[in-house]
């Protein structure tokens, strides 16, 4: 890997001490930076250097395991690490920062090589590449390289995102751009085209003829922590569905790629967004339902309602719950529905695929084991990655009872590499200049192109209903309606720890 020097905009927020920087020090613990990088971080505050490296010292331990931190590698991590007072709002501080760019240049001996990483309000995703483009630190060279890494959203609404990509893609090319989607660098993401295309077991059935349903689940047993302003404009569809959710319906309905290449990859992806069924209005009202939690009484005490959360409007109809029904128009998908469920203060943290087989087409055991498939795959993707098989198989003795059973496998059992976390695959997969597991323009549109529908309606018609659901309980029971009766959601278990793979309620 070339040396580089990473430049994270917004370098004292959240999202920075959180995910980045304990990413970062991932990466340099195992070995993966090149020994030269350098990290600027960029930003407001007026840190020195030497304070921000003691910022970032006293963050380390609250988001890393300690089991990893030794107080030599920390300070060796650290002696990486610099800072730059500026806003970045502000094109007249651009000088400054081309200045410390090439004083950081000669003194790692690095040649020019830039990552930017934009860890701002979603305000700054239009401003920060025209004032890098102003000063020329945009433009690439033979030995020299230039990329930028977006977070989501990606763009309010349809007409936001193309102008978002209009103004990206005057600045850079396409591979300079890596929008980024952190559930794309999971494992067991990733493992699902292992799992399709790499099994001859699993993909002759992986179509209409054998699979009934499949249901996408990522909810979170937590509210909008202090994420209130930003929360109340954006709300539970631009925040997940539109993005990490449809990514992975994307990957699990997907047509093998031809090379297993950025390109043939997203171009696969891209087809299946173009082949979600559009929703009339008529469909967008009883196929998709939002909710909203309400004040509840929880094992710790008093929850409250989302109207009641710091910097949210008393009177607000953001929904923090959405459940919907989708259709990919397609040879392989024709008439198999896709539940897609995502919400804020559900009773436990997960996100997990789910295929649900069809049954036998003649039920030789009708009344052991009655007409609804046992066959279903529960592909985890987090608290603990794995996948687990559930078939039937008989019970031991003189009756035929037959009961379901499972085989499964989880990442904590394999050994070998350590997995890692998601945010260190993508920025590594980054600075060695591979985009396969991030976001092209054609995407980004074509998602927004099927839920700019829903949001549109959702401004325009009032009588939309916005349902209310008890904080700790698994979204508003209209929800159930649009997996129709003879299904029903697929809840983990509400204790679920990140040693089960697998449980029911």
């Amino acid at each position: 890997m070339n040396s580089q020097i990473i430049v994270i905009f917004g370098a004292s927020g959240d999202l920075t001490k959180r995910k980045l920087m304990p990413s970062l020090y991932w990466l340099f613990n195992h070995n993966r930076l090149n020994a030269s990088f350098a990290l600027l971080g960029v930003g407001r505050t007026p840190y020195t250097d030497d304070s921000y490296r003691a910022f970032i010292e006293a963050q380390l331990p609250l988001f890393v395991p300690a089991d990893e931190l030794t107080p030599d590698l920390v300070t060796a991590f650290l002696q990486h690490v610099f800072y730059h007072s500026m806003d970045p709002a502000i094109a007249d501080t651009y000088p400054g920062l081309k200045l410390r760019l090439e004083e950081l240049d000669k003194q790692i001996n690095n040649t020019g090589n830039y990552l930017y990483y934009l860890a701002t309000p979603p305000s700054l995703y239009g401003v920060i590449p025209q004032h890098l483009q102003s000063v020329g630190l945009n433009v690439e060279t033979d030995q020299q390289t230039r990329r930028i890494i977006v977070e989501k959203p990606f763009g309010y609404r349809l007409a936001s995102a193309q102008e978002l990509n209009h103004i990206y893609n005057s600045i850079f090319r396409e591979d300079q751009i890596y929008r980024i989607d952190h559930f794309l660098g999971k494992e067991t993401v990733q493992n699902i085209l292992a799992l399709r295309f790499a099994n001859g077991i699993f993909e002759p059935l992986w179509n209409r003829n054998y699979i009934d349903h499949v249901e996408v689940t990522a909810v979170e047993n937590l509210g909008i922590e202090k994420r209130g302003g930003f929360y109340d404009s954006s709300g539970a569809l631009r925040d997940m569905v539109q993005n990490h959710l449809i990514q992975l319906v994307a990957i699990t309905a997907m047509e093998p790629p031809a090379f297993f290449n950025a390109d043939s990859f997203r171009n696969e992806v891209v087809k299946v967004y173009q082949a979600l069924k559009p929703l009339t209005n008529a469909q967008i009202k009883s196929q998709v339902i939002r909710g909203q939690y309400t004040t509840a009484h929880g094992e710790g005490g008093l929850i409250n309602g989302y109207r009641e959360e710091r910097n949210v409007d008393p009177h607000s109809r953001t929904e923090t719950f959405v459940a919907l029904k989708l259709f990919i128009d397609n040879w392989r998908w024709g008439g198999v529905p896709f539940f897609i469920r995502t919400g804020k203060q559900m009773p436990t943290k997960v996100s997990e695929i789910v295929i649900h087989f069809k049954p036998t087409p003649h039920s030789l055991f009708q009344g052991i084991a009655g007409n609804s498939s046992l066959n279903v795959m529960i592909i985890r993707i987090q608290p603990n990655e794995g996948i687990v098989l559930k078939f039937g198989m008989k019970v031991p003795g003189s009756n035929f009872e037959i009961k379901q059973v499972s085989m499964d496998f989880t990442y904590d059992r394999l050994g070998g590499s350590p997995v890692g976390d998601a945010y260190a695959k993508l920025l590594e997969d980054c600075m060695m200049g591979d985009s396969t597991l991030f976001t092209r323009s054609d995407a980004v549109e074509a998602s927004w192109r099927y839920f700019d529908s829903i949001l549109a309606l959702w401004e325009n018609d009032k009588c939309i209903p916005l349902y209310g659901y008890p904080a700790g309980t698994w979204g508003p029971l209209e929800a159930d309606a649009i997996v129709g009766k003879e299904n029903s959601w697929t809840n983990p278990c509400k204790n679920l720890t990140n040693t089960d793979l697998y449980c029911e309620l």
